[in-house]
């Protein structure tokens, strides 16, 4: 259970006097949502607006989480180097994912230790990872080798002068990394993965000509919120609500994710399932899971499609759509049928609510205890977060 957070909860700013000085005061209260959903109010509309709260929510929500950030398909050969950021535009963080030759996965710092230059712009077959600026040279793990004219320097090499190591990890064939995670992988994704390790992940392709980006005007929470909740399906998605049962649609919450899984209406274009599944005997259309703070995993018949969600600014927001094939049979069918259309219709409703939560008379409201859980337990994750 989440912890209880003090009731105070806006973001104050308040100019100096002396306008004159152009100074800018803010005093950082913590953030409140009630954990008794039916008393609860919503997250204060402060956080989609404030830039400060934007910039802050890099260092204690995004550092401090994972990020999906490749598959294994991409690193097949001893001393492939591949170039990667996570969350671009936003954390800008360089990595580097590298396969030694001893067939084994890493992830380092794709920054130089001696001046800060990027290291590799583009993937590459190599035996040693070597600085085009001033020549210093570094083994695949990432340990110092070499470095030209510093023959006299007191002191070095030391351990500041390898590559730092990127916390990762691998999920079949798919690829996370953090910057300074507060939460193992395993409590982030484990949920997930017990509950569909029946499927054949690691045969799932990534399909090029099926992705996409799209550029949506709306903060990254108020994406992440209209994902969270089945709510608004009958009112907003005429053609997912021909096929999924909305009389079923249920929420499941865990400590860092949650499941949102759909029936069939019609019984058709769905899962196969074992046995020994908690779901069997059910038609199940999706398995669309959250991850926090800004994944999501949308499991098909076909395949899965991965929604990664960007922060860019406090009205802007890149979702990238990547599209994993596993039975091209099923495409186009069922509840993951016409992806571009729903993502069209979420699109212009979050970017509506964005002009909402900017009004002068709106602050935050309240939740349906019976289909807005999932939303609830993000605006929970986000105060426990922000108030660290």
């Amino acid at each position: 259970m989440l912890a209880d957070f003090a009731d105070s909860r806006r973001l104050n700013i308040r100019e100096n006097p002396a306008k004159s000085a152009g100074h800018i005061y803010i005093s950082m209260q913590k953030f409140f949502v009630d954990e008794d959903i039916t008393k609860a109010s919503t997250i204060d509309s402060e956080f989609y607006t404030s830039e400060e709260c934007f910039q802050l929510s890099k260092e204690r929500i995004f550092t401090k989480t994972w990020q999906f950030i490749a598959d294994t398909d991409e690193m097949r050969l001893s001393g492939q180097l591949v170039p990667l950021t996570i969350l671009p535009g936003f954390l800008d963080e360089p990595v580097l994912l590298v396969r030694d030759k001893d067939d084994s996965l890493n992830c380092i710092s794709n920054v130089c230790t001696h001046r800060g230059n990027i290291l590799v712009e583009h993937s590459c077959t190599e035996t040693q990872i070597r600085c085009r600026y001033h020549g210093r040279r570094f083994e695949l793990s990432g340990k110092f080798k070499q470095m030209p004219e510093f023959e006299t320097v007191q002191n070095f090499p030391s351990k500041k002068d390898d590559l730092a190591k990127v916390p990762f990890g691998i999920w079949e064939k798919l690829i996370f990394a953090s910057i300074a995670p507060e939460i193992k992988l395993d409590d982030a994704i484990g949920e997930m993965k017990k509950r569909l390790s029946f499927l054949p992940i690691n045969q799932y392709k990534l399909e090029p000509t099926r992705s996409r980006d799209y550029l949506v005007k709306a903060h990254w929470a108020l994406y992440c919120e209209n994902y969270l909740e089945g709510f608004h399906i009958p009112f907003v998605h005429n053609d997912l609500n021909a096929t999924i049962d909305y009389g079923t649609y249920t929420t499941e919450l865990y400590r860092y994710s949650s499941l949102q899984l759909a029936l069939s209406k019609g019984g058709e274009n769905v899962f196969d399932l074992p046995k020994d599944s908690p779901d069997y005997g059910k038609q199940v259309a999706a398995y669309y899971y959250w991850i926090f703070p800004n994944i999501m995993f949308n499991f098909y018949p076909w395949g899965l499609s991965v929604n990664i969600i960007k922060p860019m600014g406090t009205q802007l927001t890149k979702v990238s759509f990547l599209t994993y094939v596993y039975d091209e049979s099923k495409l186009d069918q069922g509840a993951g049928n016409m992806l571009d259309k729903v993502e069209r219709e979420d699109e212009a409703i979050v970017e509506n609510v964005q002009k909402g939560v900017r009004s002068s008379f709106y602050s935050s409201g309240r939740y349906s205890p019976t289909r807005e859980t999932g939303t609830h337990h993000f605006h929970r994750l986000l105060c426990e977060f922000m108030n660290k």
